[in-house]
């Protein structure tokens, strides 16, 4: 039997919300698709429902969840999904293998994983995150470089020339990164433009590049884009990313670890 264009705004409206609800992010031309009817009246519905607050409007489409991430401090990120973090982090060890060197970036998932690791043989640690550095700094089997410069605030983490020019000099086998946005589109990104810059120097000087981050980052945009997915071996999150995102990660050959 031939489809017909749903035109009852209430039923369009419950089935955006729905689609939304399993996918987290939909695009205008998917909406028009499955209802069969026009992009002008998607993105009226859209409009209405970001209107009571239901959704977020992205170019191109809709998210369930504000697209754009803002900056908070490292005490504050702490607290947030942290029982999701100490998965990752531990899902994530797996990853090192044989490396005697890895690059540990800033952030509160990336310092569980600093927590997490006990290495039975000699690892070189690099990172430009006080926090990691002070956490491994006696731990047996790990030297730590700490990378050097101005010190953030917000992330206790370094950022700058002094920093980058350090990387210069230095090749790594993993780099372990964190997030504030993962977009299909966008890429990788993070809040502050100082380290993304260094984010980026450290992805050039790293074999593996992994992107540790809970599914929150999802759908989500940082003033400062690090990398495009192609430049990713691994991601590894928490059982909240949809199946949907993970089906598009890897068919951009991304292997997505889920912590259970």
């Amino acid at each position: 039997m031939k489809r017909k264009p749903i035109k009852n705004i209430t039923d369009r409206h419950q089935l955006i919300l729905k689609k939304l609800e399993e996918e987290r992010r939909v695009t205008i031309q998917e909406l028009s698709d499955l209802t069969m009817v026009s992009s002008v009246t998607i993105r009226k519905d859209l409009k209405l429902l970001e209107d009571k607050n239901l959704l977020f409007l992205t170019r191109g489409g809709a998210s369930i969840s504000n697209p754009y991430a803002m900056e908070r401090t490292i005490n504050e990120k702490e607290l947030i999904n942290e029982k999701e973090k100490q998965r990752i982090a531990k899902a994530a060890l797996s990853i090192i293998g044989d490396n005697d060197s890895i690059i540990i970036g800033s952030g509160t998932t990336v310092f569980q994983f600093a927590r997490s690791l006990h290495p039975a043989h000699r690892l070189t640690v690099i990172t430009p995150a006080l926090k990691v550095a002070l956490e491994l700094c006696n731990r047996p089997n790990i030297e730590v470089l700490q990378l050097g410069g101005m010190i953030r605030a917000n992330s206790s983490s370094v950022a700058g020339g002094f920093a980058e020019r350090i990387l210069e000099e230095i090749s790594s086998g993993v780099l372990f990164l964190g997030a504030d946005g993962i977009d299909l589109n966008f890429g990788v990104s993070i809040t502050n433009l100082a380290e993304s810059s260094l984010n980026q120097k450290m992805i050039n000087v790293a074999q593996v590049v992994v992107i540790l981050a809970d599914s929150t980052k999802f759908g989500r945009r940082g003033l400062g884009k690090i990398c495009g997915l192609e430049q990713v071996e691994y991601i590894v999150t928490d059982e909240g990313v949809s199946a949907g995102i993970v089906k598009q990660l890897e068919e951009r050959g991304v292997k997505v670890l889920i912590a259970k």
